[in-house]
């Protein structure tokens, strides 16, 4: 791994011989607050925390919206971003940075910049859909997004249909494009790797890939879930950079990010009238009776260090 954001890199500050041994690896999470918890800071704190790491969570902006659709986002001075970053960055050493939704052209422009500054720290970016906003500001993020941010990314995590959509909107094949084409289109920007999910396979089945534009790296398959969720992208993305700054390595990191929200998936539940919410604290729910583990869920547990003697199934 040549890319001087590879996810191998120590962040700032890591091998400091005054660091605190026991102290978790610290994530910067720039993202939008999401008042139904299903996605945003809320999703990124829960699920880094639960995997281990410490989140230092960025708010962009808000959404307004509720568990089944988001009516609209309002997002925050660029300069009110670019002050909560400088402040915590000069007090922590950071070990990943994780980009979700942020709202404007200026943000990303702002969140760039630091991202350049601190080029040695991995930075994992995350593309939800936009489909509710406006058309115009979806194409003005995007661009901005593709010139700014994808340069400094080290992995860019997206579902399948929205990374077509954005890096090859010129698609003409008649097959849809793989998992290493989207990151062939991304690695032109500078992005080493690419997280696709959500690839569709037959008999129900999803593909979850991760890609350089010569090889795939690792691929796992889940069955495709009836229900409509909302906040797995951000809770997948903040797994994976809490486990990037814990020092697994990015192949393994996004084998158990997967597991973890597979996990999160399945204990998911509906907290108003729409979309389910992945439970990202599936692990501390009581013990039911007859609930017991199987080796692999065990097994999983293990490897995120969570403790199975509290996991509901």
């Amino acid at each position: 791994m040549t890319n001087p954001n590879t996810p191998s890199s120590a962040g700032p500050g890591a091998g400091d011989d005054d660091a605190e041994p026991a102290s978790p690896a610290c994530v910067l999470v720039f993202n939008a607050n999401d008042p139904s918890g299903a996605g945003g800071i809320a999703g990124d704190v829960t699920a880094i925390a639960s995997v281990g790491a410490h989140a230092l969570p960025v708010v962009t902006g808000a959404y307004v919206r509720d568990t089944a659709e988001v009516f609209d986002h309002f997002a925050f001075d660029e300069e009110a971003v670019a002050e909560q970053a400088r402040a915590i960055l000069e007090d922590v050493p950071v070990q990943v940075i994780k980009v979700g939704f942020v709202g404007s052209p200026e943000n990303l422009s702002t969140i760039a910049g630091i991202a350049a500054d601190y080029a040695q720290v991995p930075l994992i970016a995350y593309m939800p859909t936009l489909s509710w906003w406006d058309e115009n500001q979806i194409d003005l993020y995007l661009d901005a997004f593709r010139e700014l941010l994808l340069p400094q990314t080290t992995v860019l995590v997206g579902n399948h249909s929205t990374l077509w959509r954005w890096l090859l909107p010129d698609w003409s094949s008649d097959r849809s494009p793989s998992p290493r084409d989207i990151a062939k289109a991304a690695s032109e920007m500078g992005v080493p790797y690419t997280l696709v999910t959500g690839v569709p396979l037959p008999d129900q089945f999803l593909d979850n890939v991760l890609a350089t534009p010569q090889s795939v790296l690792g691929s796992e398959k889940f069955e495709r879930f009836e229900a409509v969720f909302s906040g797995a992208g951000d809770t997948l993305s903040a797994a994976l950079a809490a486990l990037v700054a814990s020092g697994t390595d990015l192949a393994a990191a996004v084998t158990e990010a997967l597991g973890y929200l597979d996990r999160c998936l399945d204990g998911g539940f509906r907290p108003g009238m729409g979309n389910v919410v992945p439970d990202r604290l599936f692990w501390a729910q009581p013990e039911t009776e007859g609930d017991e583990l199987t080796d692999e869920q065990a097994q999983a547990l293990q490897v995120l260090d969570m403790p199975a003697h509290d996991t509901k199934h």
